[in-house]
């Protein structure tokens, strides 16, 4: 009898019960396209149920071999380092486990057509009244200390400002890295059109999602003549669900291309030359599990930006209090004019989740 083997996938996880509700929404159409399979799910931080507790319960159903995913659009440092040090760490404590680590969604045709059907949803909305020449997309990822990831999300822009016939389109980020959101729309503003439509190339949603519909409302507020139209975010579009089922079957198939080749923990990656060879450890011991709204750790203000989420003094990739031991390397570019350092100096004039 062939061994069975089993599903797990890896979420990041939030303080937002909205997105993890969403994230286990996903999980949970990948399992009925792998019916195959036995699936679990679990996340790296703040919710319930840790990676470990869905590799617990595969284990218990008798599964020794694992098929993991990330439940990430792009490879930084979480689908990088963070998760596989978990799941290494596991398959370590569990001699009898063999766990095999596939690559994230990335670049995918689906991904750019679930986001193509986002885009056009958003313009069936408000009309055909400004033309598309005049229309400029703004395509906001999430934002990250790894230039790899980055680079994605402006592709994906290209790739949906040319299949659209969109007039122009711009990139920015939700955090860490530039522009971010305020200073990037600023800069569109500028440009002449008349529709800007807003689309987070995100999957789930949650605290970033609400602060990039935040600015979208304080710089609409400032430019009335320039029609500001909300897209949605990616969530479970069954190409989504498509695209993860193929990411579980590549690992079994031998197709699995995890992208190390512009990885900047493994090669000289322009202005991160010093982070080659890192230790690959997880940062997120301290809040693995410590749950969502009430019940886990108080929510902070949208914008505390010097000491929360993706802008405090480390630029993390992700939100939460940082009273503890570990440093996740310094982003080289924190003090770049439209970045970061752009909450800090808005911080009190917004609050936005």
């Amino acid at each position: 009898m062939e061994e069975q083997f089993g599903v797990m996938v890896c979420g990041h996880g939030s303080r937002d019960e909205a997105a993890v509700n969403e994230f286990q929404s996903v999980a949970r159409g990948i399992k009925e396209r792998l019916p195959q399979y036995e699936t679990d799910w679990g996340f790296l931080e703040f919710a319930t149920p840790v990676i470990r507790n869905g590799l617990d319960a595969l284990r218990e159903k008798g599964i020794r071999k694992v098929l993991a995913v990330p439940g990430m659009l792009f490879a930084a440092g979480h689908a990088k380092n963070d998760i596989p040090s978990v799941l290494n760490a596991y398959q370590a404590q569990n001699p009898g486990m063999s766990i095999s680590y596939g690559r994230e969604l990335g670049i995918d045709l689906k991904l750019i057509r679930a986001a193509g059907d986002r885009v056009e949803e958003a313009l069936q909305k408000v009309g055909d009244r400004i033309p598309r020449e005049k229309t400029l997309l703004m395509v906001v990822g999430r934002g990250a200390s790894d230039p790899d990831a980055n680079s994605n999300v402006a592709k994906v822009t290209r790739m949906l400002w040319e299949g659209l016939g969109l007039g122009w389109a711009e990139t920015a980020y939700s955090g860490v890295t530039f522009p971010l959101v305020e200073p990037g729309l600023e800069h569109a503003a500028r440009l002449g059109y008349k529709r800007i439509i807003v689309f987070p190339y995100f999957l789930f949603t949650g605290v970033l999602i609400k602060r990039i519909y935040h600015y979208t409302d304080i710089v609409a507020a400032k430019h009335p003549e320039i029609e500001f139209v909300k897209a949605s975010y990616l969530n479970d579009h069954p190409l989504v669900l498509d695209a993860f089922a193929e990411r579980v079957e590549e690992i079994r198939n031998g197709v699995n291309n995890m992208n190390c080749q512009l990885c900047k923990y493994r090669e000289q990656f322009l202005g991160f030359e010093n982070e080659v060879g890192l230790r690959q450890e997880s940062h997120h011991h301290h809040v693995e599990g410590i749950g969502t709204g009430l019940a886990g750790a108080k929510e902070k203000p949208a914008v505390s930006a010097g000491a929360d989420a993706h802008e405090h003094a480390h630029k993390h990739e992700h939100d939460h209090d940082h009273n503890h031991g570990h440093e996740h390397h310094p982003y080289p570019h924190a003090d770049h004019p439209l970045g970061p350092n752009t909450l800090e100096e808005n911080s009190g004039k917004s609050g936005a989740e």
